[in-house]
């Protein structure tokens, strides 16, 4: 039996195949078998090897079979005969109270992040706010339940980022010049050390989105391409992303890991895989399929969603 109804084949030289009742996915140190009745949708990530009598035989079992790029941005489906393509979801998506489901994933944000700032307090025994600044969250907290426009939902939740992250900025080292969250092209190693951890997020939860037959593009807090997704991964980041890029910088980072040029902050290919081992040894895959389950079992059953943070 799998944990959800998609199968994700991830990184390169695997084997896919089936029989009559399952599919086999043969690696280079292990074997998996999937019921072929427990599957709804193969993920096929990076570079493997499929049969072309699998796949007729999940198209038959009405399996549908989408194919990533390894960085996880999808390049193309193969579905059913006359299947609705996910029409049906994302017209379910289009339909959600919107406003209701932006609060939501707003709360959670601060939720996450109040505990994250919180557990470093802990474990520096010192605090981090300066004054005022921890009751603005809560009240930024408690003020989200009672807006009406997602205009004033998106600025208090984009206030209460910006406030997060300088907050962050002073239980590390000063000498990395990490101040504040920026965009790119990024400054100072730990901007692109978050930049690159959330990308990471982005790509599994794309994955995951796809999967269950979701239309990424049709967010809720958020808008454009990839709206879904930065929903879905932003209560997140503080528990997942955030405690792996914290832990390196305010630790094992050295001056050979990153590269600082005249704009631009250049991460080391040995930072790189070591971000990329902490992130799967820290099984953030899990709770991003665990959080796209949610939405879709709440999309489908109209019941509440259960947000992770």
């Amino acid at each position: 039996m799998v944990d959800y109804p998609w199968v994700s084949v991830s990184g390169f030289g695997a084997h896919i195949k089936s029989t009559r009742k399952h599919l086999i996915i043969q690696k280079k140190t292990s074997t998996e078998q999937y019921p072929l009745e427990d599957i709804s949708h193969l993920l096929v990530v990076g570079g493997h090897t499929i049969h072309s009598a699998t796949i007729s035989q999940l198209v038959r079992n009405g399996v549908y079979i989408t194919f990533f790029d390894s960085d996880g941005t999808p390049v193309g489906t193969i579905r059913p005969f006359s299947a609705d393509n996910g029409e049906e979801s994302s017209e379910h998506q289009r339909s959600l109270p919107r406003q209701r489901y932006a609060i939501r994933i707003a709360q959670a944000s601060i939720k996450s992040r109040l505990f994250a700032i919180e557990r470093i307090q802990e474990s520096r025994q010192s605090s981090l706010f300066y004054e005022g600044e921890l009751d603005l969250l809560h009240k930024s907290l408690d003020e989200l339940e009672y807006l009406i426009k997602l205009d004033e939902i998106r600025r208090l939740h984009k206030l209460s980022s910006d406030m997060y992250y300088e907050i962050l900025s002073r239980s590390l080292p000063p000498e990395l010049g990490f101040r504040r969250r920026t965009l790119r092209p990024q400054a100072d190693p730990v901007n692109a050390m978050l930049s690159f951890g959330y990308a990471m997020l982005f790509g599994n939860c794309t994955v995951a989105v796809i999967g269950a037959l979701l239309n990424p593009d049709v967010g809720l807090l958020h808008e454009g391409k990839g709206g879904l997704v930065y929903d879905l991964i932003e209560p997140l980041k503080a528990g997942t992303v955030d405690p792996i890029v914290l832990n390196m910088a305010g630790g094992s980072l050295t001056d050979s890991d990153f590269e600082l040029t005249n704009d631009r902050c250049m991460l080391s290919d040995t930072l790189i895989s070591a971000m990329i081992k902490s992130f799967y040894a820290a099984n953030i895959s899990d709770r991003v399929n665990e959080q796209v389950y949610n939405f879709s079992r709440a999309l489908v059953t109209g019941t509440d969603f259960k947000i992770l943070y």
